[in-house]
C-alpha cells in the first residue's frame, strides 16, 4: 500500500479534529476531537515507519508513547470536568471564560446567632 492513502486519512482526521476543538462548546466534544487529532498523528507515525522501513521501529515505539500520554490526558482531562461541573454546574465552555467563582449571594449566620449577615461575593473590579 502507498504512503498516500494513510496521510490523507490522517490528515481528514486531524481536520476533523481541529474542527472539533474550534466549534465545539462542549468540554468532553472537545476532549474527545484532541483524541482524534492524536490518533491522526498516531496514524502517520506508523505509515511512515512502515513505508521508510525502518529497523528499529522507532515511528510505532513513538505511537505507544503517545497512546500513553492521550490516556492520561482523557484521566486528567475528565477529572477536570467532573472538578468544574461540581462548582459550577456547567460545562459549557462559553460559561468558564473566568476563572475565578461565579456572583451570588451567600447567607452566613452571625457570630452572635441573632439573623444572618448578607454579603454580595464579587468578582474582580475596584475594592471598596
Amino acid at each position: 500500500m502507498h504512503v498516500v492513502y494513510p496521510a490523507v486519512v490522517a490528515a481528514l482526521l486531524f481536520s476533523i479534529g481541529v474542527y472539533g476543538v474550534l466549534a465545539r462548546r462542549n468540554t468532553i466534544l472537545v476532549l474527545m476531537s484532541v483524541e482524534l487529532m492524536l490518533n491522526a498523528v498516531n496514524l502517520n507515525l506508523v505509515a511512515f515507519d512502515v513505508w521508510l522501513r525502518d529497523q528499529l521501529h522507532g515511528g510505532q515505539v513513538l505511537t505507544l508513547f503517545v497512546i500513553v500520554i492521550a490516556a492520561a490526558e482523557v484521566g486528567i482531562g475528565l477529572a477536570i470536568v467532573l472538578a468544574v461541573y461540581r462548582n459550577r454546574q456547567t460545562i459549557d465552555l462559553d460559561r468558564l471564560r473566568e476563572l475565578s467563582e461565579p456572583t451570588e449571594l451567600s447567607g452566613t449566620p452571625s457570630p452572635n446567632g441573632s439573623k444572618p449577615v448578607t454579603t454580595k461575593v464579587t468578582t474582580g473590579g475596584d475594592p471598596e
